[in-house]
Protein backbone atom coordinates (compact mmCIF):
# COMPACT_ATOMS: atom_id res chain seq x y z
CA UNK A 1 0.00 0.00 0.00
CA UNK A 2 1.14 3.51 -0.85
CA UNK A 3 0.69 5.54 2.31
CA UNK A 4 2.65 8.19 0.85
CA UNK A 5 -0.62 9.04 -0.92
CA UNK A 6 -2.41 9.36 1.99
CA UNK A 7 -0.97 12.99 3.65
CA UNK A 8 -3.19 14.21 1.02
CA UNK A 9 -6.24 13.45 2.13
CA UNK A 10 -9.35 15.50 2.17
CA UNK A 11 -11.61 16.07 4.74
CA UNK A 12 -14.77 18.40 5.87
CA UNK A 13 -14.85 20.23 8.72
CA UNK A 14 -17.28 20.41 11.72
CA UNK A 15 -18.49 18.11 14.86
CA UNK A 16 -22.16 16.80 14.30
CA UNK A 17 -22.48 18.88 10.86
CA UNK A 18 -24.91 18.22 8.05
CA UNK A 19 -22.42 16.87 5.75
CA UNK A 20 -22.50 15.37 1.68
CA UNK A 21 -19.86 14.09 0.01
CA UNK A 22 -19.44 12.13 -3.14
CA UNK A 23 -15.95 10.79 -4.93
CA UNK A 24 -15.20 12.61 -7.93
CA UNK A 25 -15.12 9.83 -10.03
CA UNK A 26 -18.73 9.36 -9.83
CA UNK A 27 -19.58 13.11 -10.33
CA UNK A 28 -23.66 13.47 -9.26
CA UNK A 29 -24.26 10.31 -7.65
CA UNK A 30 -25.58 11.77 -4.58
CA UNK A 31 -29.00 12.15 -5.22
CA UNK A 32 -30.65 15.37 -5.33
CA UNK A 33 -33.72 16.40 -2.93
CA UNK A 34 -33.84 12.66 -1.92
CA UNK A 35 -32.87 10.63 0.38
CA UNK A 36 -34.37 6.83 -1.09
CA UNK A 37 -35.11 7.30 -5.07
CA UNK A 38 -36.66 4.82 -6.52
CA UNK A 39 -33.64 4.15 -9.00
CA UNK A 40 -30.08 6.35 -7.25
CA UNK A 41 -27.74 7.53 -9.82
CA UNK A 42 -24.88 4.42 -11.15
CA UNK A 43 -27.69 2.11 -10.25
CA UNK A 44 -26.60 2.44 -6.53
CA UNK A 45 -28.11 1.28 -3.46
CA UNK A 46 -29.46 3.55 -0.78
CA UNK A 47 -28.83 2.74 3.08
CA UNK A 48 -29.16 4.65 5.78
CA UNK A 49 -27.55 4.04 8.80
CA UNK A 50 -28.81 4.90 12.25
CA UNK A 51 -26.76 6.18 15.39
CA UNK A 52 -30.03 6.87 17.09
CA UNK A 53 -33.89 5.81 17.33
CA UNK A 54 -35.42 7.42 14.52
CA UNK A 55 -38.13 9.03 16.70
CA UNK A 56 -34.99 10.56 18.49
CA UNK A 57 -35.58 14.62 18.56
CA UNK A 58 -33.96 16.27 16.13
CA UNK A 59 -31.51 18.07 17.69
CA UNK A 60 -30.02 14.62 18.87
CA UNK A 61 -31.01 12.32 16.25
CA UNK A 62 -28.03 10.76 14.20
CA UNK A 63 -28.13 8.98 11.02
CA UNK A 64 -25.95 9.07 7.68
CA UNK A 65 -27.11 8.23 3.84
CA UNK A 66 -25.05 5.60 1.83
CA UNK A 67 -25.23 5.29 -1.90
CA UNK A 68 -23.32 2.25 -2.63
CA UNK A 69 -22.45 -0.08 -5.11
CA UNK A 70 -23.86 -3.68 -3.60
CA UNK A 71 -25.66 -3.94 -0.58
CA UNK A 72 -24.53 -4.13 3.07
CA UNK A 73 -26.32 -7.35 3.62
CA UNK A 74 -24.65 -9.42 0.80
CA UNK A 75 -22.55 -11.73 2.96
CA UNK A 76 -22.71 -15.00 4.45
CA UNK A 77 -24.32 -15.38 7.52
CA UNK A 78 -21.89 -14.88 10.70
CA UNK A 79 -19.93 -17.11 12.98
CA UNK A 80 -18.50 -16.99 15.87
CA UNK A 81 -14.85 -16.49 16.30
CA UNK A 82 -11.90 -16.41 18.85
CA UNK A 83 -12.11 -13.42 21.07
CA UNK A 84 -8.38 -13.63 21.91
CA UNK A 85 -8.11 -11.09 24.66
CA UNK A 86 -11.07 -9.23 24.24
CA UNK A 87 -13.89 -9.11 26.99
CA UNK A 88 -16.93 -7.59 28.21
CA UNK A 89 -18.27 -9.49 31.00
CA UNK A 90 -16.31 -7.64 34.04
CA UNK A 91 -18.25 -9.69 36.34
CA UNK A 92 -15.75 -12.78 35.97
CA UNK A 93 -12.78 -10.73 37.94
CA UNK A 94 -13.04 -9.41 41.65
CA UNK A 95 -13.04 -6.33 41.92
CA UNK A 96 -10.05 -4.12 43.29
CA UNK A 97 -9.91 -1.16 44.82
CA UNK A 98 -6.26 -0.35 44.73
CA UNK A 99 -4.54 1.59 42.17
CA UNK A 100 -2.64 0.01 39.12
CA UNK A 101 -0.59 0.38 36.30
CA UNK A 102 0.78 -1.54 33.54
CA UNK A 103 3.81 -1.24 31.66
CA UNK A 104 3.43 -0.91 27.58
CA UNK A 105 2.20 -4.03 26.12
CA UNK A 106 4.69 -5.57 23.99
CA UNK A 107 3.97 -5.36 20.28
CA UNK A 108 4.57 -9.21 18.79
CA UNK A 109 7.47 -10.12 16.90
CA UNK A 110 7.47 -13.45 16.11
CA UNK A 111 3.63 -13.54 14.39
CA UNK A 112 2.09 -11.38 12.37
CA UNK A 113 -1.03 -9.78 14.62
CA UNK A 114 -3.53 -7.33 12.67
CA UNK A 115 -5.82 -4.71 14.69
CA UNK A 116 -8.64 -6.50 15.80
CA UNK A 117 -6.11 -9.63 16.80
CA UNK A 118 -4.28 -7.33 18.80
CA UNK A 119 -7.11 -6.09 20.67
CA UNK A 120 -6.45 -6.78 24.66
CA UNK A 121 -9.04 -5.66 27.70
CA UNK A 122 -7.94 -3.98 30.58
CA UNK A 123 -11.03 -2.98 32.36
CA UNK A 124 -14.32 -1.74 32.33
CA UNK A 125 -18.10 -1.55 34.24
CA UNK A 126 -21.60 -2.27 32.88
CA UNK A 127 -22.57 -4.74 29.78
CA UNK A 128 -22.87 -3.94 25.81
CA UNK A 129 -26.12 -6.17 26.06
CA UNK A 130 -27.67 -3.59 28.10
CA UNK A 131 -26.51 -0.49 26.43
CA UNK A 132 -24.72 0.76 29.79
CA UNK A 133 -21.15 1.25 30.54
CA UNK A 134 -17.77 1.59 29.52
CA UNK A 135 -14.41 -0.19 28.94
CA UNK A 136 -10.70 0.66 28.24
CA UNK A 137 -8.51 -1.58 25.67
CA UNK A 138 -5.23 -1.33 24.31
CA UNK A 139 -4.35 -2.85 20.80
CA UNK A 140 -0.79 -3.92 19.57
CA UNK A 141 0.01 -4.97 16.16
CA UNK A 142 2.09 -5.18 13.51
CA UNK A 143 0.06 -5.93 10.31
CA UNK A 144 -2.32 -4.32 7.82
CA UNK A 145 -6.27 -6.02 7.92
CA UNK A 146 -5.77 -6.68 4.25
CA UNK A 147 -9.58 -7.68 2.93
CA UNK A 148 -10.68 -7.24 6.48
CA UNK A 149 -13.25 -4.74 8.03
CA UNK A 150 -14.70 -4.46 11.93
CA UNK A 151 -17.88 -3.42 12.78
CA UNK A 152 -18.45 -2.44 16.23
CA UNK A 153 -22.61 -2.92 17.43
CA UNK A 154 -21.76 -2.85 20.93
CA UNK A 155 -20.84 0.96 20.96
CA UNK A 156 -18.18 3.63 19.84
CA UNK A 157 -14.30 3.18 19.80
CA UNK A 158 -12.32 6.40 20.52
CA UNK A 159 -8.43 5.44 19.36
CA UNK A 160 -5.70 6.96 20.39
CA UNK A 161 -2.53 5.87 18.62
CA UNK A 162 0.64 6.07 20.98
CA UNK A 163 2.97 4.29 18.53
CA UNK A 164 2.70 4.35 14.86
CA UNK A 165 0.16 5.83 12.24
CA UNK A 166 -3.26 4.72 11.62
CA UNK A 167 -4.54 4.39 7.75
CA UNK A 168 -8.21 3.88 8.36
CA UNK A 169 -10.45 3.13 5.60
CA UNK A 170 -14.26 3.32 6.30
CA UNK A 171 -17.06 3.51 4.35
CA UNK A 172 -17.56 7.51 4.37
CA UNK A 173 -13.88 7.66 3.17
CA UNK A 174 -9.76 7.39 4.66
CA UNK A 175 -8.17 9.05 7.69
CA UNK A 176 -4.80 9.19 8.39
CA UNK A 177 -4.54 9.31 12.57
CA UNK A 178 -0.91 9.94 14.13
CA UNK A 179 0.02 9.74 17.79
CA UNK A 180 -1.30 13.06 19.17
CA UNK A 181 -4.38 12.70 17.21
CA UNK A 182 -7.23 10.58 17.69
CA UNK A 183 -10.35 9.51 16.44
CA UNK A 184 -13.96 8.42 17.05
CA UNK A 185 -15.64 5.34 14.88
CA UNK A 186 -19.24 5.04 16.56
CA UNK A 187 -21.69 2.20 16.44
CA UNK A 188 -22.11 0.26 13.34
CA UNK A 189 -19.29 1.87 11.08
CA UNK A 190 -17.34 -0.58 9.34
CA UNK A 191 -13.54 -0.11 9.51
CA UNK A 192 -9.99 -1.23 8.54
CA UNK A 193 -7.07 -0.49 9.99
CA UNK A 194 -3.56 -0.58 7.69
CA UNK A 195 -0.15 -0.06 9.74
CA UNK A 196 3.36 0.71 8.18
CA UNK A 197 5.03 -1.26 11.23
CA UNK A 198 5.13 -1.90 14.99
CA UNK A 199 1.52 0.29 16.19
CA UNK A 200 0.28 0.17 19.89
CA UNK A 201 -2.64 2.78 21.34
CA UNK A 202 -5.56 2.75 23.72
CA UNK A 203 -9.07 2.76 23.34
CA UNK A 204 -12.22 3.63 25.45
CA UNK A 205 -14.83 2.22 24.10
CA UNK A 206 -18.79 3.44 25.08
CA UNK A 207 -21.94 1.72 24.93
CA UNK A 208 -24.22 4.81 25.72
CA UNK A 209 -24.83 7.36 23.73
CA UNK A 210 -22.47 9.02 21.45
CA UNK A 211 -19.32 11.50 22.65
CA UNK A 212 -20.40 14.82 22.23
CA UNK A 213 -18.57 18.10 23.08
CA UNK A 214 -18.30 19.42 26.63
CA UNK A 215 -20.84 22.16 27.74
CA UNK A 216 -18.34 25.38 28.07
CA UNK A 217 -20.44 27.20 30.97
CA UNK A 218 -18.74 30.32 31.78
CA UNK A 219 -15.70 29.99 29.48
CA UNK A 220 -18.17 31.19 26.85
CA UNK A 221 -18.62 30.32 23.13
CA UNK A 222 -15.15 29.03 22.21
CA UNK A 223 -11.91 27.25 23.57
CA UNK A 224 -11.18 23.87 24.88
CA UNK A 225 -11.98 21.67 21.75
CA UNK A 226 -13.16 23.86 19.21
CA UNK A 227 -16.09 21.98 16.18
CA UNK A 228 -14.19 23.56 13.77
CA UNK A 229 -10.76 21.13 13.95
CA UNK A 230 -13.22 17.74 13.48
CA UNK A 231 -12.24 16.05 10.62
CA UNK A 232 -14.82 13.86 8.65
CA UNK A 233 -13.94 11.81 5.87
CA UNK A 234 -14.43 12.88 2.33
CA UNK A 235 -16.23 10.33 -0.18
CA UNK A 236 -13.66 7.18 -1.21
CA UNK A 237 -14.95 3.71 -2.13
CA UNK A 238 -13.32 1.12 -4.11
CA UNK A 239 -14.71 -1.48 -6.23
CA UNK A 240 -12.96 -4.99 -6.11
CA UNK A 241 -14.18 -8.38 -5.75
CA UNK A 242 -12.06 -10.49 -3.48
CA UNK A 243 -12.08 -13.12 -0.39
CA UNK A 244 -13.40 -10.20 1.72
CA UNK A 245 -14.21 -10.86 5.65
CA UNK A 246 -16.19 -8.79 7.68
CA UNK A 247 -15.94 -8.97 11.64
CA UNK A 248 -18.23 -7.91 14.24
CA UNK A 249 -18.51 -7.26 17.71
CA UNK A 250 -22.01 -8.39 18.59
CA UNK A 251 -22.48 -7.89 22.46
CA UNK A 252 -19.15 -7.93 23.73
CA UNK A 253 -18.08 -11.43 21.16
CA UNK A 254 -16.65 -11.49 18.11
CA UNK A 255 -18.16 -13.26 14.44
CA UNK A 256 -16.98 -13.12 11.18
CA UNK A 257 -19.01 -13.02 8.03
CA UNK A 258 -17.54 -13.93 4.69
CA UNK A 259 -18.80 -12.00 1.30
CA UNK A 260 -17.08 -11.84 -2.30
CA UNK A 261 -16.35 -7.93 -2.39
CA UNK A 262 -14.54 -4.90 -0.49
CA UNK A 263 -17.61 -3.21 2.12
CA UNK A 264 -15.73 -0.07 1.15
CA UNK A 265 -17.85 0.65 -1.80
CA UNK A 266 -19.29 3.50 -0.50
CA UNK A 267 -19.69 5.94 -3.62
CA UNK A 268 -21.54 9.04 -2.02
CA UNK A 269 -23.01 9.87 1.25
CA UNK A 270 -24.55 12.48 3.66
CA UNK A 271 -25.43 12.89 7.14
CA UNK A 272 -24.77 14.15 10.52
CA UNK A 273 -23.47 10.67 11.74
CA UNK A 274 -19.44 9.80 10.68
CA UNK A 275 -16.92 9.13 11.54
CA UNK A 276 -14.14 11.42 12.51
CA UNK A 277 -10.36 12.54 14.17
CA UNK A 278 -9.05 15.46 15.93
CA UNK A 279 -5.68 16.88 16.50
CA UNK A 280 -4.99 17.48 20.33
CA UNK A 281 -1.62 20.28 19.14
CA UNK A 282 -5.51 22.39 18.25
CA UNK A 283 -6.91 21.52 22.09
CA UNK A 284 -6.94 25.45 23.45
CA UNK A 285 -6.73 24.78 27.30
CA UNK A 286 -8.15 26.70 29.87
CA UNK A 287 -6.60 26.99 33.66
CA UNK A 288 -5.35 28.92 36.27
CA UNK A 289 -2.88 28.49 39.01
CA UNK A 290 -2.82 32.09 40.64
CA UNK A 291 -4.46 31.32 43.43
CA UNK A 292 -6.18 27.40 43.25
CA UNK A 293 -6.30 25.00 40.53
CA UNK A 294 -9.32 24.06 38.40
CA UNK A 295 -10.66 20.74 38.28
CA UNK A 296 -9.48 18.68 35.32
CA UNK A 297 -12.68 18.58 33.76
CA UNK A 298 -11.35 21.33 32.32
CA UNK A 299 -9.47 19.47 30.15
CA UNK A 300 -12.00 17.45 28.42
CA UNK A 301 -12.19 16.79 25.05
CA UNK A 302 -15.17 14.71 24.20
CA UNK A 303 -17.79 13.50 26.76
CA UNK A 304 -19.92 10.75 27.02
CA UNK A 305 -23.35 11.81 29.10
CA UNK A 306 -25.33 9.36 31.12
CA UNK A 307 -28.77 10.18 31.63
CA UNK A 308 -27.98 12.01 34.69
CA UNK A 309 -27.21 15.90 33.94
CA UNK A 310 -23.69 16.93 34.48
CA UNK A 311 -22.54 13.17 34.92
CA UNK A 312 -20.87 11.55 32.57
CA UNK A 313 -20.06 8.04 31.62
CA UNK A 314 -16.65 8.28 30.56
CA UNK A 315 -14.52 11.48 29.56
CA UNK A 316 -11.29 11.76 27.11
Amino acid sequence: MNFEKWKNLEYMSGFGNEFASEDPRCPDSLPKGQNSPQVCPYGLYAEQLSGTAFTAPRESNRRSWFYRILPAAKHLPFSKIDDGLLESNFDTVEPNPNQMRWKPFEIPESKQVDFVEGLISICGAGDPKSRHGCASHVYVCNKSMDDKAMNNSDGDFLIVPQQGTLYITTEFGRMMVEPNEICVIQQGMRFSVAVEGPSRGYILEVYDGHFVLPGLGPIGANCLANPRDFLAPAAWYEDRTCDFTVVTKYQGKLFAGKQDHSCFDVVAWHGNYTPYKYNLDTFAAINVVSFDHADPSIFTVLTCQSTRPGVAIATS
